[in-house]
This record gives C-alpha cells, structure tokens and sequence, in this order.
C-alpha cells in the first residue's frame, strides 16, 4: 500500500477534465519558450559540428553499442562536439510564428520543451572550466557560473559518485514545470518525467556516434544540486544529469 501514490503518479488521468483547469484554457498568455539571457551576458556561439557529423557512426550501431559508461579518459572533448551533444539533445528545429511553441530535436507533450540546460564545461577545449547555460534559440553558451572546487562540490551532490565529476562535462537539466502545466494543468507533471527520459536517450546516442560516453544519474541530493545551480527549487529545478566524457581506449 505504500507504494500506491507513486503508482497513481505514472497512470494516465481523467485528460479531458484536467485541461479544462489549464491556463492556456483561460487565455493565459504562455511562458516564454527559453529563460531570458542576463543583461551583458556574453554568448559563445557554438561552432557547425556538420563535419564531425558525417564522421559518426551510424544510428543502428549507436542503439547497439548504447551502455553506461562510467569511466572516462583524461583528455576533454571539443567545443565541436560539445556542440553537437547540446543540439542531439535540446536543439531547436523550427519556432511557431506565434512563439508559442517550437520543435526540437526531442519530443515533448505539446512541444512544451520545459527543460534548461547546464553544462559543467571541465576539460572543454576553449572554454574555460565553468558552468554554462545552454542558449537554444541562438544555439550558444554564456558562463552562468563558477566557483572553486565544483569537481567535489558535485561528488557530493552526486551522493559521493565520484565518477560524475571525472569526465569532460556534465550535463545537468533544470525543469520549468509552468510551461508543461499551462497547457495540461497537473497532468503536466507525468508527461515531464517522460521528455526527460527522451532527452538523456539523445544524449546516450549522440555520445556513441562520436566515441563518448555517458552515464544517467536519478540519484542525487536535490537540495545540493538546486543550490549549485542557484535555482528556487520551486519554479525551477533539476530533474535529471548525466557526465559526459571519452571513452577509455586500451592503451589509456
């Protein structure tokens, strides 16, 4: 009986009388599609990773060889194909004339797209070791933030997994739950915990066409990580991370 909430959690509910609650419903204008770019804050445009692309390998062998990868190599990856991992993951194919949604190379209920993402930039070639936030309409970076020792900082976020401060970056997605629940009121709340699996699966892919590796990571102090980033907690928070590095070869 204990676990029956969480299981009420993971069904689909009554959609139709649920939507009727929804603020789109009431003529709410919607949120805005990105978090706005500080005033002064420098964007890194990230570079056309078109070439790196047409050396990866292909989908079916990336599906295959897709596994955790917990260990990583001590050399950094490029901003190229940092690039890359940020678009296979949160990139931004078309927006709708009305600015009310946009398409992007994941699914998401709605097109509601309400995550953010950061990067903890720490062997990334030509960028300073640093947390960054992803700019996705103009496919670009700014520093957020930094701090010294970040590498145990997040260990111990992580629960002390220290592997997840070990690599080239890590890659940390805040969630907006307002943009989900303007359009599905709390049937919002379900469909998020579903996009984030699509967006760490991208990540997952995109890592093997370019030999990185990845790790998910669910476990984690909430409080820490939110605190880290410098979000409320309330109307944003991380919901998801995973490091990226890559992968050891045999003579590493």
């Amino acid at each position: 009986m204990r676990f029956l909430e969480g299981r009420k959690f993971l069904k689909a509910l009554n959609w139709k009388n649920i939507r009727e609650e929804a603020d789109q419903r009431r003529g709410v204008d919607a949120p805005p599609l990105q978090k706005r770019v500080p005033a002064g804050a420098k964007l890194i445009k990230l570079p056309d990773f078109g070439e790196l692309v047409s050396r990866s390998i292909p989908l079916v062998k990336a599906i295959e060889n897709r596994q955790s990868i917990r260990s990583y190599a001590e050399h950094g990856v490029t901003l190229e194909e940092l690039s890359f991992l940020l678009w296979a993951t949160q990139g931004v194919r078309k927006v709708l004339p009305n600015k009310v949604a946009a398409f992007r190379t994941v699914p998401s209920g709605g097109a509601r797209h309400a995550f953010e993402t950061y990067v903890y930039a720490r062997m990334i070639e030509g960028l300073d070791s640093a947390i960054y936030r992803y700019v996705p309409l103009d496919h670009a970076l700014y520093e957020y933030h930094n701090e010294e020792k970040l590498d145990s900082k997040i260990v111990d976020a992580c629960l002390d997994q220290k592997f997840v401060a070990s690599g080239a970056a890590v890659f940390f997605w805040s969630v907006i739950p307002y943009r989900a629940e303007w359009r599905y009121a709390s049937v919002a709340h379900k469909m998020l915990a579903i996009d984030a699996g699509h967006v760490c699966q991208n990540l997952y892919l995109a890592c093997e066409t370019i030999d990185c590796g990845t790790c998910a990571i669910g476990a984690y102090d909430q409080e820490a990580v939110d605190q880290l980033l410098k979000l409320d907690g309330i109307e944003e928070f991380v919901i998801y991370l995973a490091p990226v590095g890559k992968k050891k070869q045999s003579d590493d």
